[in-house]
Parts: C-alpha cells; structure tokens; sequence
C-alpha cells in the first residue's frame, strides 16, 4: 500500500515561499510522493483580485488559477524529493502547455488543485494538473517548473 501524506497551511508555510496575498494553497488532502498530490484553495470574496476581476461579477483569474496549480506541484517535488525551498533556493515555471479554462471560478467555490509528476531530470519537473469545483474539471495545463539556486 503507497503511503499518503495530508499537510496542513502551518506546514505549507514551512515548505512554500510564498505569502499573502499570492499563497494559494490552503490544505493538502493527500501527497503520494513521486506520484500525485491533491489540495485544496477556498475561493473567498474577500480575495484582493476580486476588487478588479470583476467588480460587477468577481471570476479568478485563470493566471492565478495556475499559479495555484504549480504551487501544488512544487510541495509535490519537495515532498517527493526532500528538498528545501529556502532564501538561496526559488522554483520558476519553465512551461505551460496547453492550458485550457472549461468554466469560471467564483467566490465561495472550493478549487481542488489535482496535479501528477510525469517526469523529474536534471531539476526539471513535468506535471499534468487540473483544477476542479466539485467534479467539474474548470482548468487544466502541463506544466514545467525548475528549481535554481540564487546567486545573492
């Protein structure tokens, strides 16, 4: 039997580098390391990109909707792999492939962030992720994310 892992936001915050207002992982329901992890974002009206996203009907952006997708692929890496995202250690996007938006996301939804590791070599991480509300799938792309070493 494959071992799963739940982390919640004390935990995030110690593995993500990430901050209000662009932290968009709430809970992890469950990593299955080198596999798939599955987490969670509460959409909540009072988001700051709801004040112009738009101010007559609120809708998060699909950028952000990515974004919460690749943070949920880098704690899979970091999971999967032992490593530390520290202030000498970034992970960046280094692709997105075929990203596709099937239906807005509006406050009060619950976006679960399901992303899968389909290649990892040389500090290059392939994913395959998708966003749901429920059981509608509202966003999926392939993503490359690769962690660098800052020189300070």
């Amino acid at each position: 039997m494959t071992e799963t892992t739940r982390i919640d936001i004390h935990g995030i915050l110690e593995k993500l580098p990430h901050r209000y207002p662009i932290l968009l992982v709430d809970r992890v329901l469950e990593v299955e390391k080198g596999v798939r992890i599955r987490a969670i974002k509460n959409v909540s009206i009072n988001e700051t990109f709801f004040l112009g996203h738009f101010p007559h009907r609120p809708v998060m952006p699909g950028v952000l909707i990515l974004e919460a997708l690749a943070q949920a692929a880098t704690l899979l890496a970091v999971e999967s792999y032992n490593f530390t995202l520290d202030e000498n250690h970034v992970v960046y996007f280094a692709g997105i492939d075929n990203a596709r938006f099937k239906r807005p996301v509006e406050p009060g939804d619950q976006l679960i962030l399901e992303v899968t590791l389909d290649r990892a070599k040389a500090g290059i991480y392939k994913f395959g992720a998708k966003a749901l509300v429920g059981t509608d799938i509202v966003a999926e792309a392939g993503l490359m994310c690769t962690m660098r070493k800052l020189d300070c």
